[in-house]
């Protein structure tokens, strides 16, 4: 890491730390970083092994449900709905990965969205997700037992850690020999077998990794919101999460995290709009995809290297 991006880093990391006090509302914070969390750990399948999933709301959602359940009939501190959540869904994804990842292209994303969808469909019929009311009123409990999470701004840090862990692995997952593999099967996976890596194994790893980071988001998102919905594991969430990446930059570091911030100030502050909001994103998706073919964060990448 050189020294512009520890400084990039440090002033973003200020800013997330002082956002509560300058005018942040703590609720449309953290589910900034929980979508945000979301975004990376897709944007670590696609932008960095190649990998197109369908169905990664599979997980989100799922983690949800699973947090919230622990969390409400259980009465599990949040730290251990969280850990049961994103468990849960690397577990899930070890078995989606299994099935999937032995298919390439297009045959990958239709395995994962019809696996996504009996997901869906379990959900509808299980007894302890609520149905099409969702799991309601999910308790944030106490950190440890000890610290109370009702307050917002304590919520929002304790999200704000969970997501900096979660950041963290991903980037250590990138820069890593492991990380360097993965690139190499995205390039050229032909090549990376030839060279005696099991590439079923690595896309298997990796998948693995995204669903258990997407499960973490997810759980996350059960605990701030209060709610676990059958919205959560829908296809139109992985259809958002997809745009997500593309728009702030797929196989870029901070893109999804950009893209992800911009889709929900979106949704947030333009609700007025009622359905409107859904043209005004494909279209803000169209503009970008013709300006910005390597997405926001890619193409400014792009043009300081090119200076």
């Amino acid at each position: 890491m050189d020294k512009r991006t520890k400084i990039l880093y440090g002033a973003l990391l200020l800013v997330a730390l002082a956002a509560p006090f300058v005018g942040g509302y703590p609720i449309f914070l953290m589910k900034v970083l929980c979508f945000a969390l979301f975004a990376c750990a897709f944007n670590l399948l696609i932008g960095f092994t190649g990998l197109l999933s369908f169905g990664h709301a599979m997980f989100f959602g799922s983690a949800a449900y699973f947090c919230g359940h622990a969390a409400k009939a259980w009465g599990l501190t949040p730290e251990l709905a969280v850990v049961l959540g994103t468990l849960g869904a690397a577990i899930m994804g070890y078995f989606v990965g299994w099935l999937a990842v032995r298919r390439q292209g297009i045959y990958f994303a239709m395995v994962t969205l019809a696996l996504s969808q009996m997901v869906y469909f379990i959900c509808v019929q299980a007894p302890f997700t609520g149905a099409e009311d969702g799991l309601q009123s999910v308790p944030r409990g106490k950190l440890l037992g000890l610290i109370s999470l009702r307050d917002d701004t304590a919520m929002y840090y304790f999200v704000l850690a969970v997501f900096l862990f979660g950041f963290y692995v991903i980037y250590r997952t990138i820069h890593s020999p492991f990380g360097q593999v993965l690139k190499s099967i995205r390039e050229n996976e032909p090549r990376a077998l030839s060279l005696g890596y099991d590439v079923d194994k690595y896309k298997l790893l990796a998948f693995v990794i995204s669903a258990g980071l997407a499960g973490m988001a997810g759980a996350l998102k059960a605990l701030s919101l209060g709610l676990a919905s059958l919205t959560d594991v829908s296809w139109q969430m992985s259809g958002e999460v997809v745009l997500m990446t593309l728009l702030g930059g797929m196989g870029t570091i901070l893109g999804p995290f950009l893209g992800a911030a911009t889709i929900i100030t979106m949704q947030n502050y333009l609700s007025g709009f009622g359905s409107w909001v859904t043209v005004i994103m494909g279209i803000t998706f169209v503009v970008c995809v013709l300006a910005f073919r390597r997405g926001i964060v890619g193409e400014i990448a792009y043009r300081l290297k090119a200076k």
